[in-house]
């Protein structure tokens, strides 16, 4: 039969060694989520180039495609800094709009990233707030459009983004008198949807969506 004294010094043991078990969680799952999520950003940038520069030079460079990416990337956007270069992107997206399939998918693409960066007049009109997934719980949402029901009343389309990637959102139809406007500009909500809300501001004011 153990003593007191042998009991107190087990649970002193056990409960140093669960709290610097914790410690050690706390510190290292956050470097684990960022290196995964990290991981997997670069893997697809990797494989997007991967297989045309493999084809090219004959083996495979690991991290090359992902190189190759934002090069791309930094070339097309300095294009479009250019008369020349703005008119060839216009021509291509014209092309790509007038191919079946494609142009629904690429249009649906572009008018969403474009919301997002605030410089879209058709995309997200003002940043909203309705009570989801119960009442009392509030998500934020960006309105898209107004429609109304079978017996003329006004119905919201609200974008309901969901953290951390915004772009994997859904949408809600829902009665107006169920949304709340806010005072927020698209890019501190989303600020607040990257952040998973560790990037929020002082308050959120609601007040009812007047169309």
């Amino acid at each position: 039969m153990a003593t007191p004294r042998r009991r107190t010094l087990k649970g002193k043991i056990v409960g140093h060694f669960t709290k610097t078990l914790g410690a050690g969680l706390l510190l290292l799952v956050p470097i684990g989520i960022t290196y995964f999520i990290l991981k997997l950003l670069f893997d697809t940038l990797d494989g997007i180039l991967q297989p045309g520069l493999e084809a090219l030079l004959g083996r495979r460079i690991q991290g090359l495609g992902a190189v190759a990416m934002v090069l791309l990337v930094y070339v097309v956007g300095l294009l479009g800094a250019f008369f020349v270069g703005k008119q060839l992107i216009r021509w291509g997206q014209a092309v790509l709009l007038r191919v079946p399939v494609i142009n629904t998918v690429y249009s649906a693409a572009k008018q969403l990233i474009e919301s997002f960066s605030g410089s879209s007049t058709t995309g997200f009109k003002r940043v909203v707030i309705i009570e989801y997934p119960r009442p009392g719980l509030w998500s934020i949402g960006f309105l898209t459009g107004v429609t109304k029901d079978e017996h003329d009343n006004p119905l919201a389309i609200v974008y309901i983004p969901t953290a951390p990637t915004p772009q994997s959102g859904w949408v809600a139809i829902l009665p107006v008198t169920e949304v709340y406007d806010t005072e927020m500009s698209v890019q501190e909500a989303v600020r607040i949807v990257l952040s998973g809300g560790i990037v929020a501001p002082a308050q959120i004011s609601k007040r009812p969506l007047i169309l």
